[in-house]
């Protein structure tokens, strides 16, 4: 491949996940999909709805992943999430950090998006709040921290941290079929759960399902295999275009955020190169603006006081570093992680949900003593 062929396929790459990012945002604001709202109408109305919309989701984003991998279209073990380290300490914690901050945040940072695109100033600010948090856990202070700390404690598996690969090394068989049978089985569990919850089967909601899901599994072909180099034109390594962690990226919005900022702060230094975690950033929140604009719903909406401030800053700042310590958010490691059947990514959905309880917890008690 030329160099010139090289830089195309890099702008065609970044183009395509641009796109993904577009259609992410309008199904979240057309759907209200929503981990958070999720969480909250389970402890507070006992309506699994929104639930099964996100399990749904997880279920269409495993069974396409790992029917890519089947296929031979992508890796599947080229992600930062089905490594043979498992760093079960950080994705707890990080992810009951997260957990607990997006619920003081009125969202996660997906939904953050989606709502700075629906014309939320505070979700601007949360913006802002967590992209900062998420640099200085990145590779400021709290990234000093954080290695010295929770890093420090994991666990290896020989096989790597994905279930597909406890399975091929039982069973003998081929490492992308034993993918794609543990996708069936637990992907289409969660596919069947969600259908059949009464009054479930509405188009919204089987929008949201599918249609994130579908969304997931189209980003992970454009990053593992349009965007896949076997051989760069100047090192001959192989290279994934427009990674942020150099190897085959998905939708995940705690880092992204950081990046996205540095690029805006910096954009005159020719070394800061768009990248997916940019454009998807931006993409969310066209697609959102797009959708809300067309729907008649776009609002501009402020804070409510001081509290409301105070307490979006506090959940913005928990969201950054709990996000980044975790590996990722309510979607990075919530869809794209599950989807690789991660263990990793298990423990910190689970972390996460914990702090999103304990979040709702807190603002009860502050609603009983004001």
């Amino acid at each position: 491949m030329e160099l010139a062929e090289f830089n195309q396929l890099r702008i065609t790459t970044l183009w395509a996940a641009f796109a993904v990012a577009v259609a992410f945002g309008f199904i979240a604001q057309r759907t209200h999909f929503c981990t958070m709202g999720a969480v909250s109408d389970i402890v507070n109305m006992g309506d699994w709805t929104r639930m099964r919309m996100w399990g749904m989701a997880v279920g269409v984003a495993a069974i396409g992943f790992h029917a890519l991998g089947w296929l031979g279209l992508i890796d599947t073990t080229q992600s930062i999430y089905t490594g043979a380290r498992v760093v079960w300490l950080s994705a707890l914690s990080g992810g009951a950090l997260f957990g607990f901050g997006m619920v003081l945040a009125s969202g996660c940072g997906s939904k953050t998006l989606v709502r700075i695109g629906g014309g939320s100033l505070k979700s601007l600010v949360v913006f802002f709040v967590m992209g900062l948090a998420a640099f200085m856990t990145l590779r400021g202070v709290f990234a000093v921290w954080r290695n010295a700390t929770v890093d420090q404690v994991f666990f290896e598996l020989p096989q790597g941290s994905a279930v597909p690969a406890w399975v091929a090394a039982a069973t003998g068989l081929e490492t992308g079929l034993a993918g794609l049978v543990c996708a069936l089985v637990l992907g289409g569990a969660l596919v069947l759960w969600a259908m059949l919850g009464r009054d479930f089967r509405t188009g919204n909601n089987l929008l949201a399902g599918f249609g994130i899901g579908l969304v997931v599994v189209a980003m992970w072909w454009v990053s593992g295999h349009l965007g896949f180099v076997p051989e760069h034109p100047e090192t001959l390594d192989a290279v994934f275009l427009g990674s942020n962690t150099g190897r085959m990226d998905a939708l995940t919005f705690t880092a992204p955020m950081a990046y996205a900022q540095d690029w805006l702060i910096f954009y005159s230094d020719a070394s800061k190169v768009l990248t997916f975690g940019v454009v998807t950033v931006a993409g969310v929140v066209v697609g959102a603006l797009a959708c809300a604009l067309i729907e008649g719903s776009f609002r501009w909406e402020g804070f409510a006081g001081t509290q409301d401030t105070a307490l979006h800053i506090v959940g913005a700042i928990c969201m950054g570093v709990g996000g980044v310590t975790a590996l990722g958010c309510t979607v990075g490691q919530g869809l794209s992680g599950l989807s690789t059947l991660s263990l990793t990514s298990a423990i910190a959905v689970a972390g996460i949900m914990l702090g999103a309880v304990l979040g709702f917890r807190l603002q009860i008690w502050l609603l009983e003593r004001g």
